[in-house]
């Protein structure tokens, strides 16, 4: 039997969603009794439910103010995304010659299921469709420290936008068919230069994407989505 989620799970899972959907922006201010009237429960499992958004880094408190949507640090986020690729880049390079027949089923199989959430987009799923693909990649790594590295740029990138797929969503057409080329390349023994290379430039153009993207917002766009009116 499934054990049902308490209601600060429900909590928890209701405004991360909304968070990553964008419903709730940056700045966005999140009242406690308001949020609990729309779940039904009493402020106690919301509360509970925002300080682990926080410590998530999702969620930030302010004197006076109190819990509202963290803005975004772009140069954090950038920093991690470029430390990734080149990360996982040599991960998935290192990994490749011990990479099993069922190890590339499972990452093609992956990224089938990618390529049939393109047509009913959700940006949460890719991301966490995306990881998983990339997991099976860089599983057969031989340097365990650098493989923990990976992940942990993984999570921290979680914390800091829960997926940049919402700000491009174009670019997950790409990044499939970046996937299906990097596993040919580790089906057919290419180098190892030539799958890092491949590893990292697939990650440097979603940067790249979303740095293009932020570059076309208009500011006063970007200052209205922080603005977002205090309910």
């Amino acid at each position: 039997m499934i054990k049902s989620l308490s209601k600060s799970q429900r909590a928890y899972q209701w405004i991360k969603e909304r968070i990553a959907s964008q419903s709730y922006t940056p700045g966005y201010r999140l009242v406690l009794g308001s949020i609990a009237g729309e779940l039904d429960m009493s402020v106690v499992p919301v509360r509970e439910a925002i300080r682990q958004l926080e410590a998530e880094g999702l969620v930030q408190f302010e004197h006076n103010i109190g819990a509202r949507v963290a803005m975004v640090d772009d140069a954090q986020y950038r920093h991690s995304m470029e430390a990734l690729s080149v990360l996982e880049g040599n991960a998935t390079a290192l990994s490749a010659p011990h990479l099993e027949a069922e190890d590339l089923e499972r990452a093609r199989a992956i990224n089938e299921k990618l390529t049939e959430t393109l047509g009913h987009f959700n940006p949460t799923a890719f991301t966490q469709l995306n990881q998983q693909f990339h997991e099976t990649l860089i599983s057969s790594c031989p340097n365990p420290r650098l493989r923990e590295l990976v992940t942990l740029e993984m999570q921290r990138l979680n914390r800091l936008r829960d997926s940049t797929f919402s700000f491009v969503p174009g670019r997950a057409h790409e990044s499939v068919r970046e996937h299906e080329q990097i596993i040919a390349l580790i089906e057919n023994g290419a180098p190892f230069a030539e799958i890092e290379d491949a590893a990292r430039r697939h990650h440097s153009a979603t940067l790249e994407a979303y740095i293009a993207h932020e570059r076309a917002v208009a500011p006063e766009q970007r200052d209205d989505a922080v603005a977002t009116p205090v309910h």
